[in-house]
C-alpha cells in the first residue's frame, strides 16, 4: 500500500467501513432513469450482498479491522485473495456510485469546468465519451471519469477492478453491470448510461474529489 495510491482516492474515501451506508436519496428519486424497483434490488440484494460477504471472508483475519480501501490495496492482484478484493471493491463502488448519482440534473462550474472545457472542449464532449467509455465496456464492468496526472479522462474497468489501484483519481462512475439497468432498459445498456449521464450525475461530488 503506498502513500501515491492512497492519494488517488477521493479524500471523503480513505477510511470506509465494512458496513453499508445509506442511500444518499429516496428509492424513487432517480425514476424513471433507475426505478425504485431497480434501486430496491441493486441496493437492498446486490450491494448489501458484497457486505455480507466480505464480512464473512475476513472474519478472524489480520483484514478484520482494515477499511474497504485498505482491503482493496492489500488483496489487489493477488489470485489468492481474489473473492475477498472481488466483494471489497464492489462494495466500495457501489458506495461511490451512489454519491455519482443525482435525483436533479446538475453543471460542472468553477475549476471542474475550466479542467473539462481544456481537456475535452466542452461538457457534451465529455459526456459523449463516458457514455462510449461506459457502453463499449465489454460484459461487466464501470464506466469512469478519472484525473490522471492533473489531466481529466474516462475510462472504464472490468467486474470490480477500481481505478485507484492503478493511480488514477475516480471522480465519478456509471454502473454497467446488467443489474443497474435490465429490469427498467432490458438490453438497451446505451439507453440507461445517456440518460444517467445527461440526467443524473453528481457534478458536485466529482468537483470535492477533483479539487482533493
Amino acid at each position: 500500500m503506498t502513500t501515491d495510491t492512497l492519494e488517488a482516492l477521493p479524500p471523503t474515501s480513505h477510511a470506509s467501513p465494512l458496513t453499508q451506508p445509506p442511500l444518499p436519496f429516496a428509492r424513487d428519486a432517480l425514476a424513471p432513469t433507475i426505478s425504485a424497483e431497480t434501486l430496491g434490488f441493486h441496493y437492498d440484494k446486490h450491494h448489501k450482498g458484497y457486505f455480507d460477504t466480505l464480512n464473512k471472508l475476513v472474519a478472524d483475519t489480520p483484514l478484520a479491522g482494515a477499511t474497504l480501501e485498505e482491503i482493496i490495496l492489500e488483496t489487489s492482484g493477488d489470485a489468492a485473495a481474489r473473492k475477498i478484493f472481488n466483494n471489497a471493491a464492489q462494495c466500495w463502488n457501489h458506495n461511490f456510485y451512489w454519491n455519482s448519482l443525482s435525483p436533479e440534473a446538475q453543471t460542472p462550474s468553477g475549476a471542474l469546468a475550466e479542467a473539462i472545457d481544456r481537456d475535452f472542449g466542452s461538457l457534451d464532449a465529455l459526456k459523449e465519451a463516458l457514455v462510449k467509455s461506459s457502453v463499449e465496456q465489454f460484459g461487466t464492468g464501470w464506466g469512469w471519469l478519472v484525473l490522471v496526472d492533473g489531466t481529466l479522462k474516462t475510462v472504464s474497468t472490468d467486474d470490480a477492478e477500481v481505478p485507484f489501484t492503478d493511480g488514477a483519481t475516480p471522480l465519478l462512475t456509471v454502473d454497467v453491470w446488467e443489474h443497474a439497468y435490465y429490469l427498467d432498459y432490458q438490453n438497451r445498456r446505451p439507453d440507461h448510461v445517456k440518460a444517467v449521464v445527461d440526467d443524473h450525475l453528481n457534478w458536485e461530488f466529482a468537483a470535492r474529489n477533483f479539487a482533493g
